[in-house]
């Protein structure tokens, strides 16, 4: 059995280097970038007004000004404005000729063809060219995932076809001959497969594909052509459970047969002890323990951020700093323990109802996870703590 820290060392040394395709904008969110974008073009484009107003000189201290063209946006101005001449305007139209200021309209009075200045206005009021970005800036970086803001800077740059890691597909295997699928009739000894369903939709959360293998009972040729299977049809492989020490506990052995090269079988984490990690050829494989919290928990942990390697990116989870409403007890203090709690708006984690790694409905109440160092029996009320945000 090794630490946490010992089995984040050794994901970390897992090096990635995922395909490249290109898609449309429209089609982007949610992916990440495979290169840098870099502008072509400067943004403004062109001086432009910020206001719905009238351009004129700065130095031009006239009573009146003479309107002698109203400039729409995407229109060019037709005139350089002289001394005593004014220009309307509207938000985003390009600044004439002649003018550094445009007076908002709030502050003007319009009559018979010209324009006097009634108020204040401290401001210019024009957006200028390339204040935002010039020619060759990095405008985003290579890793970045694809927000709604990302999308529209894209636009922005006139990029209409982006490039993009391909998402991984990661297959899904369920064992136990226990194990039964939502919708059919349970016999007596017999569960329903909610493993399955709640990794491949963190799976889909984080943005990759799905292929579900199924249930696959205890026979350990079946769990092993199985596995098999996926391994040469995916970039990662999630099995729920047979990792324990069981006299059905087939897959760390099936793995090796199969020419996978474990890099540990067992860590010191509650829940998710037993937990199998291991690489063949560009596959990845978790082998996870059957009751749902572990499986959940071992995929926030381990699985997700190797998943976000695959796909291009880092995931950083969010560490939320709050204190403790309730005091914490535990009696075994051998591994690092993640615990459901909910964090709340005011930054106070309160403990939830949690009867250990099958008590999957603990986590509909739950929006973090508290970690508990090895050692660590008891945090009393009113501590300051930090958990990971799921």
């Amino acid at each position: 059995m090794i630490q946490i820290e010992d089995a984040f060392r050794i994901l970390n040394t897992i090096v990635f280097h995922p395909e490249i395709e290109y898609i449309r904008l429209m089609n982007s969110l949610g992916r990440i970038l495979a290169e840098d974008i870099i502008s072509a073009i400067s943004m403004p484009p062109f001086d432009k007004s910020a206001m719905d107003g009238y351009a004129i000189s700065s130095n031009d201290t006239s009573e009146q000004f003479k309107i002698v063209e109203t400039i729409a946006a995407g229109s060019v101005p037709s005139h350089t404005i002289k001394k005593g001449e004014c220009a309307k305007i509207m938000t985003g139209a390009m600044v004439p000729p002649g003018t550094d200021r445009v007076v908002k309209v709030e502050v003007t009075r319009e009559e018979n063809g010209f324009m006097s200045i009634t108020g204040e206005d401290k401001y210019l009021n024009i957006c200028y060219c390339g204040e935002d970005v010039k020619p060759g800036d990095k405008i985003l970086g290579k890793g970045q995932i694809i927000r709604p803001q990302e999308a529209g800077i894209i636009a922005s740059m006139g990029t209409a076809n982006v490039p993009v890691y391909k998402k991984p597909l990661v297959g899904i295997i369920t064992t136990g001959s226990e194990i039964r699928e939502p919708g059919e009739t349970l016999s007596t000894g017999q569960i329903y497969n909610s493993n399955a369903y709640s990794i491949g939709a963190q799976v889909l959360q984080a943005g990759a594909l799905v292929k579900y293998a199924g249930i696959v009972g205890d026979d350990i040729n079946n769990i092993k052509n199985a596995i098999d299977s996926l391994l040469s049809e995916t970039q990662m492989v999630l099995i729920s459970g047979g990792v324990s020490m069981g006299d059905y506990d087939f897959v760390p052995q099936t793995l090796k047969e199969l020419g996978v090269d474990l890099k540990f079988d067992k860590v010191a984490i509650q829940p998710g002890k037993p937990t199998v990690f291991g690489v063949r050829d560009k596959t990845l494989v978790f082998g996870m323990p059957g009751n749902p919290v572990s499986t959940f928990t071992i995929f926030e942990i381990f699985v997700k951020q190797m998943l976000y390697k695959l796909m291009g990116s880092v995931y950083t989870p969010m560490i939320l700093k709050g204190t403790l409403r309730k005091d914490f007890k535990r009696k075994n203090a051998e591994r690092t323990a993640y615990i459901p709690v909910k964090y709340s708006n005011d930054a106070f984690i309160d403990t939830l109802e949690y009867h250990g790694s099958a008590h999957l409905t603990a986590l509909s109440s739950a929006n973090a996870l508290l970690s508990i160092p090895v050692g660590v029996k008891e945090i009393p009320q009113g501590s300051i703590a930090y958990v990971r945000q799921i």
